[in-house]
């Protein structure tokens, strides 16, 4: 496993923007944006004029200006012999005299010409953002072994907001030479052809959803997208108790080809569980429901230590060793290498777990304690640990049940060193209680935005909160994002408008292919007041859409995930009275609704590995292509949601994607593949497979960050005293078991309007539909059963003092 921290600085080594020339500067011609484009002009230190050395690292290094030219009389070779780190690049250099003027929203064909020795030579970009200056950008496209001059071309994603110069050159992370020449750089056209509205003016402005006829048969909390395009539902025994004592445990595959689900025999309760998708597609699933809570308070749920992997093809279960721990609501991240890591959840005795635990993709299995690094610290439930591109993982501070951790209750952990750093900026850090986070598009971007959220213990109306936090600056902090738009809540009464600072909590967070993200689904308390309003959130404006409304209520036990055809699913909803949502509801967004879509008609491998450069064909031009992983969510938690964009070389039809050569940006797996046209409309995606482990031996992920989280100032902590477990409460999901049957959610403390009465607590329960309450035993702490007939909110309760 590789996930020690990389420091690394840019090492900008002085690039002239003026002083003695020994021939007068040529200029860009009219289409190639490149200034001394030949390195025919001679600059000073060594260094053709406009051109500038940079790089960082432990290794040893030349720049030569050699007559070895591709056309003219001079090319640029940059040549590593030896090399522990980092790299060396040749860059138009960072300044107003040199560096190509750009516009947002623009894309730009980029050319060379190249000889190499070495396969560890890649085109990086830098940008030059009006407010905070030069920053590394992205690595576009490894360059292939070549002995002889060949060229190279590749498309950039859309020039970012606030960016208004680039700069980019070749750079060398293996030992070895490039050399090139004659560089090019074109602004690409704009589309011809506006969309074409194919649905109503509603539909193509806000989508449209549709409840389907077939509803889901088990109580799922888990959704998991396979890579043949069926979807793994996961129930266990759903929340309900008398399931759990029957041994019945669940879970479905539905097929959205045909509409049908099989039910697929389930071995354990995985109700709450964590799972995550291997390299190969299977997906791995962590502990469940080892027992429920029990009516006098004094045991809270437990985790089992259980382990199991679900296998797409033959859609059965296998045991796999245990975990060290139980883990009721674990964490689940895989790593760049295919390793999973995993934290947080309760311990078969209901106390948190403080065992970080980690599944070797090599061995196939749980590693014992002494092998993994451990902090003893408690991450809580269903902590949001998302993989960042330099193999660290980031705490977004969105959780489930109560507070958040300690401090400003978001950081970056490094397994390496064993250190948790804390992240300022996190708005309202206690009220992120099923919040939902996710790495915007694309993830060369290093952007988070978290949303939303609660708290099980307090009890408030959820917030309509947003922050997004950009990972590239050397001291990340999140800053305060646009407020989430408010819709309708159901108070009891049927919806009315949401006021003052409502918003909700249960959101859940879903990147399109577009590169926007779909937000829906939520309520305003606890189990309890579902919001009906749905938004569309475009990552470069910053900004909220408002679109149509999922129709049926999504809170507590939802999820939402992206199809492979582009629409998005929502099934589930669990409220406090214990009734289930079984309706599922499938929403296409307005990109569905702008006329055709582009077609890949052919994926010549499906088989990718690092730094690849694989071609596909398509119908009609397109504009951008990316890897989506497929979804495996529950909670409004699915850290491991990423889109990586795959920069373009297009030749008419054929179109060659150039694959990142960071397996921590885009994990070994399985991968939707979608092309997008200008117009935004995706294609339904084609499965590829990013290859594992033995891809990524010849790799090394570290040349390919720059720049990056290296100067965080928060509090640092190392490992702790080693400990068992965290104390935590047994009403830590917010329900007082006293009353009702065990899938019953009784708040332990009502919103902050109800009334601290009994007739109060009674309406309220009342108008959520509670329905006979029968009282567990001789407590009664919230004073629902005056009259102590063992009936809560009873005949004669409301009225007793």
């Amino acid at each position: 496993m590789n996930l020690r921290r990389r420091t690394t600085a840019l090492l900008s080594v002085a690039g002239l923007t003026s002083g003695l020339l020994l021939t007068a500067p040529q200029p860009a011609s009219a289409a190639n944006l490149i200034k001394n484009p030949g390195f025919e002009t001679a600059g000073a230190d060594d260094m053709p004029y406009c051109w500038e050395k940079s790089g960082w690292g432990d290794n040893d290094f030349t720049f030569t200006t050699t007559a070895d030219a591709h056309t003219g009389s001079q090319a640029m070779k940059v040549e590593l012999t030896r090399r522990v780190d980092g790299d060396r690049k040749a860059l138009i250099t960072e300044s107003a005299a040199c560096a190509p003027v750009v516009t947002p929203g623009k894309q730009y064909d980029l050319g060379l010409w190249y000889k190499t020795t070495t396969p560890d030579a890649a085109i990086t970009l830098f940008r030059h953002d009006t407010t905070a200056g030069w920053q590394y950008w992205t690595d576009l496209k490894t360059l292939d072994l070549a002995g002889s001059w060949t060229e190279a071309t590749v498309r950039t994603p859309e020039v970012p907001a606030g960016t208004d110069r680039i700069s980019w050159g070749v750079s060398v992370y293996g030992t070895g030479s490039a050399t090139t020449d004659d560089y090019t750089m074109d602004q690409v056209p704009d589309p011809v052809l506006p969309p074409e509205c194919t649905g109503t003016a509603e539909q193509c402005a806000n989508g449209r959803w549709d409840v389907l006829p077939t509803q889901n048969p088990v109580r799922s909390m888990h959704s998991v997208v396979l890579h043949n395009g069926k979807v793994l539902l996961i129930a266990g025994s759903g929340n309900d108790e008398s399931m759990f004592e029957a041994g019945t445990f669940t879970s479905a595959v539905y097929d959205p080809a045909n509409g049908s689900y099989k039910i697929v025999p389930t071995p354990k309760d995985m109700f709450c569980a964590g799972h995550v998708q291997l390299q190969d597609g299977r997906v791995l699933v962590m502990s469940g429901n080892k027992g429920y809570p029990t009516a006098d308070g004094r045991v809270g749920y437990q985790g089992y230590k259980d382990s199991y992997i679900f296998d797409p093809e033959t859609e059965t279960y296998t045991k796999t060793n245990d975990m060290n721990d139980g883990h009721w609501y674990p964490s689940a991240t895989i790593l760049g290498n295919g390793d999973v890591i995993s934290f947080g959840g309760l311990r078969e005795d209901s106390t948190g777990s403080v065992a970080a635990e980690l599944f070797s993709e090599a061995e196939q299995q749980w590693q014992p304690l002494w092998k993994v690094n451990q902090t003893w610290s408690y991450w809580g439930l269903y902590p949001s640990m998302i993989l960042m591109q330099d193999g660290r993982l980031f705490y977004s501070g969105s959780h489930v049940f109560g507070n958040n951790i300690p401090g400003t209750g978001s950081a970056i952990y490094d397994y390496g060193a064993n250190t948790i750093t804390q992240v300022p900026g996190l708005q309202s850090k206690d009220e992120r209680d099923q919040s939902a986070s996710v790495l915007l598009p694309p993830a060369q971007d290093q952007k988070v935005l978290t949303l939303g959220g609660g708290n099980i213990d307090s009890n408030p109306e959820a917030n309509r909160l947003t922050d997004i936090i950009d990972l590239k600056q050397p001291n990340p902090s999140y800053v305060a994002g646009p407020p989430i738009p408010q819709g309708t809540v159901d108070l009891g009464n049927g919806p009315v408008p949401q006021t003052g600072n409502q918003g909700k909590m249960y959101v859940s967070a879903v990147l399109l292919p577009d590169g926007k993200v779909l937000e829906t689904g939520g309520a305003l308390h606890n189990r309890a007041n579902p919001v009906y309003e749905t938004s569309i959130f475009d990552p470069e404006s910053e900004t909220f859409d408002p679109v149509a409304v999922d129709p049926e209520a999504r809170g507590y036990h939802s999820s939402a995930f992206l199809l492979p055809d582009g629409r998005v699913m929502t099934t589930g909803d669990n409220p406090g009275n214990g009734s289930w949502n079984h309706d599922v509801s499938v929403y296409s967004p307005p990109y569905l609704f702008k006329g055709p879509r582009p077609q890949i008609t052919s994926v010549i491998d499906t088989e990718w590995t690092y730094g690849d450069t694989q071609r596909i064909t398509v119908d009609r031009p397109i504009a951008k292509a990316e890897l989506i992983r497929p979804a495996a969510v529950t909670h409004s938690s699915d850290p491991n949601q990423r889109f990586v964009d795959l920069p373009l070389s297009v030749d008419g039809d054929n179109v060659d994607l150039n694959v990142t050569s960071n397996p921590n940006l885009a994990p070994p797996g399985w991968y939707m593949l979608f092309a997008v046209d200008a117009n935004g409309v995706p294609s339904v995606a084609k499965w590829v497979h990013l290859q594992g482990p033995k891809a990524l031996k010849a790799t090394d992920a570290s040349a390919h960050v720059h720049d990056f989280a290296d100067a965080p100032a928060g509090k640092v902590a190392g490992p702790g005293k080693k400990r068992t477990a965290q104390k935590v409460s047994p009403t830590i999901s917010g329900c007082d078991r006293h009353y009702g049957s065990i899938n019953v959610c009784v708040p332990t403390r009502f919103p902050a309007e109800v009334k601290k009465t009994t007739a109060a607590r009674c309406e309220w329960l009342k108008t959520n539909d509670y329905g006979r309450l029968k009282v567990n035993g001789k407590d009664d702490p919230l004073g629902l059963d005056r009259n102590r007939d063992g009936v809560a909110c009873g005949k004669g309760d409301a009225t007793r003092r």
